[in-house]
């Protein structure tokens, strides 16, 4: 039986280089299609990849277990992703939690313009390789802010609440993010996918 997270952070804490290189084996193609997800380009995504456990190596001491190991290296993930994001943009670096906080503009949620009966939803569609290309090309126009939860929860499978620590949000925030993010796919895939004759007018709008 292979070792699990916990044991081998021990033992990394230890001093056992070998059982980091394991734990970094076990992670490294999730941190960087996770990386690749939010950056959309491979180059950052490995330099992101190389910081993420170069940081987890530099700060293992620290890690204490109130979250798992996995959340914790999403986490830094995250955030050295972010701050690349803002670089780009030019602008100065914030801490994640001021990068991801705070309260929505128009943060009631949007009636969908096209709708469709789909058995399948959009995070069970990840695993769908005839509509993956779509669907990545739907994450990227997701804002940051909703790309992230949908990322972190559907794609990489962490709890409400480890996506919530792992973006340092609330768990009520991040359901509202995940479900505004769900949407927005269903509604962009459906734009692609679905019948245009299930389009609905904006006259729902008013309706009460």
């Amino acid at each position: 039986m292979e070792p699990s997270d916990s044991e081998l952070v021990r033992r990394a804490q230890a001093g056992e280089l070998d059982a980091f290189e394991v734990l970094a084996a076990r992670y490294e193609r999730r941190v960087y299609s996770l990386a690749l997800r939010i950056l959309r380009q491979e180059q950052d995504a490995e330099d992101v990849t190389q910081q993420t456990f170069l940081s987890a190596v530099e700060n293992l001491d620290g890690f204490r277990g109130q979250a798992s190991f996995a959340t914790w290296l999403f986490r830094i993930a995250t955030h050295a992703a972010l701050k690349v994001i803002r670089k780009r943009k030019g602008l100065k670096t914030v801490s994640l939690e001021a990068a991801t906080e705070g309260t929505d503009p128009g943060s009631s949620i949007p009636h969908p313009e096209f709708i469709a009966d789909w058995r399948q939803s959009p995070e069970q569609l990840v695993q769908s390789r005839e509509i993956q290309r779509l669907l990545d090309g739907a994450l990227a126009r997701l804002d940051e802010k909703h790309r992230l939860v949908f990322l972190l929860r559907d794609v990489e499978g962490l709890s409400v609440k480890e996506t919530a620590e792992a973006l340092g949000l609330t768990e009520a925030n991040t359901k509202v993010r995940l479900l505004r993010a769900r949407l927005q796919l269903r509604e962009q895939l459906t734009r692609a996918l679905g019948d245009p004759d299930t389009r609905l007018t904006r006259d729902h709008d008013h309706v009460h």
